[in-house]
């Protein structure tokens, strides 16, 4: 389904010449559907001019939410605002909202120009910004070729273009990269940094935290329907441990050397074959060089022995699987 919206690079944030309420801001959001409660207590504020990733597991609520942002379904009990206006008024905000929900819906006979006529006529919006976002989508060379003849990641891309011919502030974005090879998801994930802007807010739904650690520079996480967390993906990072991890040539010295590194004071934890060192205070280097003299001067060789920064997918997983709120 296109309505009107859009994605971005990480970027440092710049002064927009828009007000500075926030783009999106709900408080105790919740859609129930009979005794099935998709959406519970969700309450987050979302500033302008960043790219959000709205991150959590299939059947967390994402879609609902996004659904709920867009007038598309009512919420069964809360508040909140869009571009300043109340969620309860979405015909106030919708003007200045693009999105792509649930793929692009075209028609395959149709060439990208015609399909892009159909959603301006639909959407009342101005058909003169065609060339335009085809051109911003780099599909300009493309724009006379029927639908079907498109690959994947030029669909994706068809959609985004029909989510910007209002040329919106807000930008919605359900899982873009679904079902694209590694190749699309760069293209797709290009676009996102090329066309926002300070005066764009982007908020991007996707289970590729890959990519959304790439592109995102705010993160809304929900489980359940419930909000883990909100606020700078650096924040959200910022809160996984740095660590080294090692691993002995031969899986039956694994737990001689747990043992040798415990009794050395470090703190570690044991991940199939290979053990996990966190760096606390230490010198990440000078660490690594202790557990290697120490692992010699017991006549154990390492087969393993780096760093691992934090990532997203990382401090993501130990947040919902171990229950952190």
């Amino acid at each position: 389904m296109t309505t009107t919206t859009q994605e971005r690079v990480m970027h440092e944030p710049t002064v927009s010449t828009r007000p500075a309420t926030p783009a999106i801001s709900v408080a105790g959001l919740t859609k129930r559907y009979g005794d099935r409660t998709a959406v519970d207590q969700l309450s987050f504020e979302l500033p302008r001019g960043v790219v959000a990733g709205f991150i959590g597991p299939n059947g967390a609520g994402k879609t609902t939410t996004m659904a709920m942002l867009l007038g598309l379904v009512a919420p069964t009990t809360g508040s909140g605002t869009v571009l300043g206006q109340p969620l309860d008024s979405p015909s106030r905000y919708l003007p200045r909202v693009g999105a792509l929900i649930e793929g692009p819906a075209m028609y395959p006979g149709l060439t990208g120009t015609e399909n892009l006529r159909v959603l301006a006529a639909m959407g009342k919006r101005d058909a003169s910004r065609i060339p335009v976002v085809l051109e911003q989508v780099g599909l300009a060379d493309r724009a006379g070729d029927r639908f079907r003849e498109y690959s994947m990641g030029m669909k994706q891309r068809l959609g985004i273009a029909g989510a910007l011919l209002g040329d919106p502030e807000l930008l919605v974005l359900d899982e873009p990269t679904n079902g694209l090879d590694p190749v699309g998801m760069h293209e797709i994930r290009d676009l996102i940094g090329d066309i926002s802007s300070a005066d764009t807010t982007v908020l991007v739904s996707s289970h590729q935290l890959g990519e959304v650690e790439q592109v995102c520079d705010w993160l809304i996480v929900i489980e359940r329907g419930t909000g883990v967390f909100s606020g700078p993906a650096a924040d959200f990072l910022g809160g996984a441990e740095p660590s080294v991890v090692v691993a002995p040539e031969h899986i039956a010295d694994l737990d001689r050397l747990g043992r040798l590194l415990a009794a050395e004071g470090y703190e570690l934890d044991r991940e199939d074959d290979r053990l996990v060192v966190l760096i606390g205070e230490r010198d990440a280097r000078a660490l690594a060089i202790g557990i290697n003299r120490l692992a010699h001067e017991h006549g154990l060789v390492l087969a393993a022995l780096e760093q691992r920064r934090a990532n997203l997918e990382d401090r993501y997983l130990s947040l919902v699987q171990g229950g952190i709120r």
